[in-house]
């Protein structure tokens, strides 16, 4: 943020601007800017994904691919002799690309009156809002993943399966257990790991129950604390746990009755893809006083527009965990 904080005195008087030119090149990267620095935070889901650019000129489809991992070349070479070599067994995924924006309008009495800069906090107000809606959009198609662990029922000491949300109950907590059972089922499926790790998206109310375990350790306590990802919090059997309100959570005719089901995705690398935020992904809209059917100069607005997909590319590379909170099942509500 401290980019936008920095340059603010450059804006500090109301946007004045009249007619149909808009705003400068020097302003417009400004408020982009704004509004980019205050989404990134809550793109918790978005960050782990292959990135791909936005098409230009290609329709609303986009594709994706995934290449196939090479068979072992177990045959000896023989002197002389070249071998029939390999080819690259692509894969194409395709999603559609949506759009998604808001604005809010500003009259010129709300410019004359306020203290401060009214468009740059309508962009701050605006740039979270963005992120928090993209990293919805892509926490519930991760969240449609196939590969599910349930927490099993504890009842003095002895685990007992669980194979339904339905079944679940307050006793089906998140374990170090299940994270080492998502992380094996990582590895068997030769997933690549995201910068020498797993990853794991975790609600705090589950996280609570997770960071009373022995076995965890906090990001401060990190050989490097400082290259940390968007929301980490620690570590856990080569798993690196990233925290956010926005994971799934339930509490529907799926779930027990009066109890709340906590999602937490375990991920490594190429297990879905998405779009950039960059590059015309999200952009800044700001249209001054006597834009448009305004003849008075009255009405100003300030708004954001992005441009998004996701795909999961391959089941096997992530594992939903569904569990209950030992504290706030009960009170928890469906997001």
């Amino acid at each position: 943020m401290k980019q936008y904080n920095e340059r603010l005195q450059l804006f500090a008087a109301p946007l004045q601007t009249t007619g149909t030119e808009g705003l400068s090149a020097e302003m417009k990267t400004f408020y982009d800017g704004c509004l980019l620095d205050n989404a990134e935070p809550n793109l918790v889901h978005e960050q782990f994904g292959d990135e791909y650019p936005i098409p230009q000129g290609r329709g609303k489809v986009i594709e994706f691919r995934k290449f196939s991992r090479l068979n072992k070349a177990m045959t000896p070479l023989t002197e002389g002799v070249t071998p029939e070599g390999n080819t690259l067994n692509v894969t194409a995924s395709t999603a559609t690309v949506q759009q998604y924006g808001d604005f809010i309008q500003m009259s010129d009495m709300l410019d004359m009156t306020a203290l401060d800069n009214t468009v740059v906090q309508a962009t701050r107000l605006l740039g979270a809002q963005a992120g928090l809606t993209l990293d919805s959009v892509a926490r519930e198609v991760l969240n449609g993943g196939t590969n599910v662990l349930y927490a099993p029922k504890v009842v003095d000491g002895v685990e007992t399966p669980v194979e339904s949300r339905k079944n679940l109950d307050k006793t089906c907590l998140l374990t170090p257990d299940l994270i080492y059972r998502a992380a094996a089922f990582l590895k068997t499926s030769l997933c690549d790991r995201i910068d020498g790790d797993y990853v794991a998206i975790v609600h705090p109310y589950v996280a609570y129950d997770l960071m009373r375990q022995e076995e965890w350790i906090d990001a401060h306590k990190y050989a490097d604390p400082d290259k940390l990802y968007n929301g980490e919090i620690g570590k856990l059997g080569g798993v690196r746990f990233v925290e956010s309100s926005e994971a799934k959570i339930w509490n529907d005719d799926s779930t027990p009755e009066g109890l709340a089901v906590f999602s937490t995705l375990v991920l490594g690398a190429h297990a879905y893809a998405k779009t950039a935020v960059t590059g015309g992904g999200l952009e800044t809209i700001v249209k001054p006083l006597g834009y448009g059917e305004d003849p008075l100069n009255q009405r100003s607005s300030v708004g954001w527009k992005a441009t998004s997909a996701i795909k999961r590319l391959s089941e096997e590379f992530m594992v939903r965990i569904e569990s209950c909170s030992s504290r706030y099942s009960e009170t928890a509500q469906a997001n």
